[in-house]
């Protein structure tokens, strides 16, 4: 899974110039005995197997050899939910040594004695850790700085300081009678910024406005969000001198 995922896109990009490297370490490989077992039942009954400690903390131990000073991470649904900022914090890291869980999980004292971090993806259940694990590694990968070809690229992405990325349009300038806005056929490039700007503030607004609440707004947002305002209040103006429909003085 993890070999093919490696070989397109960003995640190949990043490991064919270096900027990272990535290895699959097969827990199997550190199991024992004549059939390899890496999980066994749980203790005091119940559905499911669990997966033994001594493979997974003697895989861990040789990814530690392997990437000292990396983080192991568990991907879990129990864990902290994954979102852009705790992106960029990994992205800081020397590395990860990311476990990818099977069936109920992984034996408690694995997680008492060796995870530094647990990570969810979404409040949701999968077989295995390992897609969890490559979603976490290209949100980490993006951001190293060269991988994506521009530093500004990323600072731009969607929840990059709590906006979400503004509206894109290509060729042709009119799809089934629908145009590009002018401003982004006119070469101006101030004009072009500003839409975009704006373009941004609406969508969050409109989608997680949640995002809004947690941003330190910049003069020129300040100054579109206060236009918004005066805009609003004359609808409502206009609405009190309406006749059907036309608002109460109380409302």
């Amino acid at each position: 899974m993890f070999h093919s995922f490696w070989e397109y896109g960003i995640v190949r990009r990043a490991i064919e110039q270096k900027s990272i490297t990535a290895e699959a370490v097969n827990i199997r490989d550190f199991a024992r005995g004549r059939h390899l077992i890496t999980d066994d039942r749980p203790f005091g009954g119940g559905n499911g197997m669990v997966m033994k400690p001594e493979p997974v903390v003697a895989a861990i131990r040789h990814a530690g050899d392997v990437a000292p000073g990396a983080r192991t991470v568990y991907l879990s649904p129990q864990g902290r939910r994954l979102n852009q900022t705790i992106a960029a914090e990994l992205s800081t890291l020397p590395g990860l040594i990311l476990i990818c869980g099977r069936y109920e999980g992984i034996d408690e004292r694995i997680c008492q004695d060796y995870v530094e971090d647990e990570i969810s993806i979404g409040d949701y259940v999968l077989t295995g850790g390992e897609l969890p694990a490559m979603v976490l590694m290209e949100s980490v990968a993006r951001l190293i700085p060269g991988v994506l070809g521009g530093e500004e690229s990323a600072q731009k992405d969607s929840f990059a300081n709590n906006l979400l990325e503004h509206a894109h349009y290509t060729r042709p300038a009119v799809f089934e009678q629908e145009a590009v806005p002018d401003v982004l056929l006119s070469g101006h490039h101030a004009a072009i910024e500003k839409w975009r700007l704006e373009s941004s503030l609406i969508r969050t607004a409109l989608k997680r406005k949640d995002l809004l609440l947690q941003r330190r707004f910049t003069p020129d947002e300040i100054k579109i969000l206060q236009q918004w305002r005066l805009d609003i209040e004359h609808i409502l103006q206009s609405q009190s001198v309406c006749g059907a429909g036309a608002l109460s003085g109380d409302q």
